[in-house]
């Protein structure tokens, strides 16, 4: 059922948004040089790697040492550090565009990974794709959120987003791998929206 619907949602957002990811794609290409989408390899369902799809953000070439940096720091302190822009994201990035921060702020730069639900190596709902190098970091206790396909949203992006810091994500990615069904799934995708609209007001 869940793989079922995902493919029918996905499927049918991608024929009802195909206008608006025309719009983007053009407002990406026109403002800044490098391609369009973004790629990138992600862990999933097992910790299987796969490419995933965003569109580009940020200009061409840049180190993630910053990154990398910020994000160790959140997952390795004690208290699971404060989230300055958002889990997993900087403020006042350097690296991204003026188009790429509307994108970010809307996160409209994910609805290429509708396409990475069409081909079953993600979900609607489910724990966010992560980088090899970043569950290196996760403590043992979260290395159950492997055990179901990643997704475009989840638990945590409906119960705080940016307010929460990175260990009480994981830890609700577990709760989520845990508590799954088909009724959580639908409660999250109808929250995901409001969520969304209230942060792309802030």
């Amino acid at each position: 059922m869940k793989r079922a619907l995902d493919l029918l949602l996905a499927t049918a957002g991608l024929i009802v948004i195909a206008p608006l990811l025309a719009v983007i794609w053009l407002a990406v290409r026109l403002t800044s040089p490098g391609p369009v989408i973004f790629r990138q390899e992600r862990l999933g369902l097992g910790k299987r790697p796969f490419t995933m799809y965003k569109f580009r953000s940020m200009t061409t070439g840049n180190s993630d040492a910053v990154h990398r940096e910020y994000v160790s720091k959140m997952l390795t302190t004690e208290d699971g550090g404060e989230p300055a822009g958002g889990l997993y994201k900087l403020t006042a990035d350097p690296r991204v565009t003026r188009v790429g921060g509307w994108l970010r702020k809307t996160s409209l730069d994910e609805l290429p990974q509708l396409f990475n639900i069409v081909k079953g190596e993600m979900s609607l709902v489910g724990p966010r794709p992560v980088l090899a190098w970043e569950a290196e970091l996760f403590r043992p206790e979260a290395m159950a959120r492997f055990d179901t396909r990643p997704g475009l949203t989840g638990l945590w992006q409906v119960s705080g987003r940016n307010l929460l810091t990175m260990p009480q994500a994981l830890a609700l990615d577990v709760e989520y791998v845990r508590r799954q069904s088909l009724w959580l799934d639908l409660w999250i995708l109808a929250r995901t929206l409001p969520a969304q609209l209230r942060r792309g007001a802030a």
